[in-house]
């Protein structure tokens, strides 16, 4: 029993001791034995400084006396408890008198509320929470069974799985010898020291030589593996979203960029047709006017729609342009003066009174042709009705036996034919009308196409005779039936509205957005509610729709890129191209960005110097402003 004690307060002694040196380092002090290194109080103090970053006043730096190795004890305590940190049986004396199992007890408080205690995953306290984590990041490894703080790593394999999840280019946990457990221990422990940083708490045989490892050494070690990887995460999270509001922040520039080009392509083509129509003239001739006004025909038909469509597309980009500046907080873009939708109208009404002043010389140059083409469409116009209405009268007074009436309406088919060509005749003539501008005839009350339709009545009317005739009747249905299908979220919604109100209550508004994915605790779904509801006191089917529309997007407000950018810089005023490239942004971004942003001109950091740095807030308020709170 004794040499089991005496394990683990040896194991604790060592872990303990690595945990305060790897802390007191930013002050260059180090410890070996913590009986005798802190019975003066200086060191203990220094430690309460660098964790709570706070200055614990005036104490004696070099202590000779035993009561001033009290006092200074004593200025660490007071300063423990007003942190209101539980302190049991733990008096001055203890310290000064090098009672090693009370430091050990003492240091412990201290890693559990500087180290451990802020580790809380879905509520649980720090030594649950940090449990739950190591188990849910092991889960998918068949050979790993985290129960404990204690047995279930001396096989070495959850840290090797914990380096896998994270980091697989460093480890490969497939091809691990599983019966290897000092080997895979030690190359865990290895790659977290190199690789990721981590400090050296533990030895191989802490943990793998005894059957149950001391649980406080191991929890303190683990601590470090859940703030690397927890911030390593985080870093991550911001590279990605400077990633995504620079993607978007291309989008809007190039959608200006495509407005002003599409614009001003549009202006100079309507100036073109209106210098164009200025410098024509007419020689005198029928051919040559009818040239001109078939040009202009031309031009009704293909490039005014053309042009009309592009007017209203270039209406609805700048629209959508304002639309996503004002979606990823950017600032709103107006169009130079002479690329307005103003410059447009005005540029649009001189065309249309342009095309106007061209159709009235062009009817005027042609009028006087117009009377004999009347005349001669007319004519045949009239020939051709009187032909169709004798057709149409012999078939419907066909009777008698179904053999003759075949024989009648076959000879009456076979008079069809001369008919086509008459009307290609009837066509052209219409068609020199049109060329004409001819829109009315005095003369006869038929058109080509009237005439087209009727021919086709008749062919129609002897095909039928015939197919009734011959007993030929064919019929086709068809069904095409096309399910009608709600979108998901109208869908869930609808679920949802008991009462059929078209509105949410807050336990059904909470359901709705369960069922969806979106979880949120009792009192955050309470702020979502009342945010989307207003004073309303219930959320319309349109409020559900632009709250789901807004939580489904990642919004990239000012406060959240410049604190993407603050994490990326690991809190310096200034951004490097390392930094960018460590958080994972892929190398095109980080080139655009590096391209983009002012450098900084302020002080550099020691191990910054030589190294281009760029001002990512200055960066950032030339695009969106500065952010509401201020973020700096």
């Amino acid at each position: 029993m004794a040499l089991l004690e005496n394990s683990w307060v040896k194991v604790q002694q060592k872990t303990f001791c690595k945990w305060l040196n790897n802390k007191l380092k930013a002050r260059n002090v180090q410890i070996n034995d913590l009986t005798t290194d802190l019975c003066d109080g200086v060191i203990l103090i220094h430690l309460l400084e660098i964790l709570s970053q706070e200055s614990l006043g005036r104490y004696a730096a070099r202590p000779k006396l035993r009561v001033q190795r009290f006092e200074n004890v004593n200025i660490a305590l007071d300063f423990i408890k007003s942190r209101k940190i539980q302190l049991t049986n733990i008096g001055a004396e203890d310290v000064v008198d090098g009672n090693q199992k009370i430091i050990l007890g003492l240091i412990w408080t201290l890693i559990l509320r500087f180290t451990i205690s802020d580790i809380n995953d879905q509520g649980l306290s720090a030594r649950e929470g940090l449990l739950l984590w190591c188990q849910r990041k092991t889960a998918c490894y068949d050979d790993v069974h985290v129960h404990d703080f204690s047995g279930s790593w001396n096989d070495g394999l959850a840290f090797c799985a914990l380096l896998d999840i994270h980091r697989p280019d460093l480890i490969d946990f497939d091809q691990l010898d599983k019966s290897d457990h000092r080997g895979n221990m030690q190359l865990a422990f290895d790659i977290a020291s190199k690789e990721i940083g981590i400090p050296d708490l533990l030895d191989v045989e802490d943990v793998c030589d005894v059957p149950k490892p001391d649980e406080r050494s191991l929890m303190t070690y683990i601590a470090y593996w859940f703030h690397a990887f927890s911030q390593m995460e985080r870093v991550e999270n911001a590279g990605r979203r400077v990633e995504k509001f620079v993607s978007n922040m291309q989008g809007a520039w190039e959608m200006q960029n495509n407005f002003e080009k599409r614009m001003r392509a549009l202006l100079q083509r309507i100036a073109e047709q209106q210098q164009a129509w200025q410098s024509a003239r007419f020689d005198g001739t029928y051919i040559d006017a009818k040239e001109q006004s078939n040009q202009f025909v031309l031009y009704k038909q293909r490039k005014k729609r053309d042009w009309v469509a592009e007017k209203s597309e270039l209406a609805g980009m700048l629209g959508n342009v304002k639309t996503k500046l004002n979606t990823y907080r950017l600032r709103p873009y107006e169009p130079p003066r002479d690329l307005s939708l103003a410059a447009l109208d005005s540029a649009w009404s001189g065309l249309m009174t342009a095309e106007r002043e061209r159709s009235q010389v062009i009817n005027n140059t042609i009028r006087d042709i117009k009377n004999n083409l009347r005349r001669t469409f007319a004519d045949k116009a009239n020939d051709f009705a009187l032909a169709l209405k004798t057709i149409s009268m012999s078939v419907s007074g066909l009777d008698g036996e179904v053999e003759d009436q075949t024989a009648h309406t076959k000879q009456i088919a076979k008079n069809l034919p001369p008919l086509d060509q008459y009307l290609t005749i009837i066509q052209k003539l219409d068609y020199q009308c049109q060329e004409a501008n001819i829109e009315e005839n005095d003369f006869t009350t038929y058109t080509y196409d009237e005439l087209a339709y009727e021919l086709s009545l008749v062919k129609s009317s002897v095909q039928k005779k015939l197919a009734f005739l011959d007993n030929q009747l064919v019929a086709r249905n068809m069904t095409n039936l096309t399910p009608i299908q709600l979108e998901e979220f109208e869908s869930v919604f609808r679920h949802f509205d008991r009462d059929v109100s078209n509105s949410l209550q807050e336990l059904e508004f909470s359901a709705a957005l369960a069922s969806l994915g979106l979880v949120y605790d009792e009192e955050e779904m309470h702020d979502r509610f009342v945010e989307v509801a207003g004073r309303g006191g219930s959320v319309s089917f349109e409020q559900f729709i632009r709250f789901m529309v807004d939580v489904t997007e990642d919004q990239n407000t000012a406060e959240q890129v410049f604190e993407s950018f603050r994490e990326v810089a690991d809190g310096k005023p200034y951004v490097t191209e390392l930094d960018l490239t460590h958080s994972l942004i892929p190398d095109d971004v980080v080139q655009q960005l590096v391209e983009s942003m002012p450098p900084h001109k302020g002080p550099d950091l020691q191990q910054d110097r030589n190294i281009p740095k760029y001002d990512y807030r200055a960066f950032m308020e030339r695009y969106m402003g500065p952010p509401a709170n201020g973020t700096r």
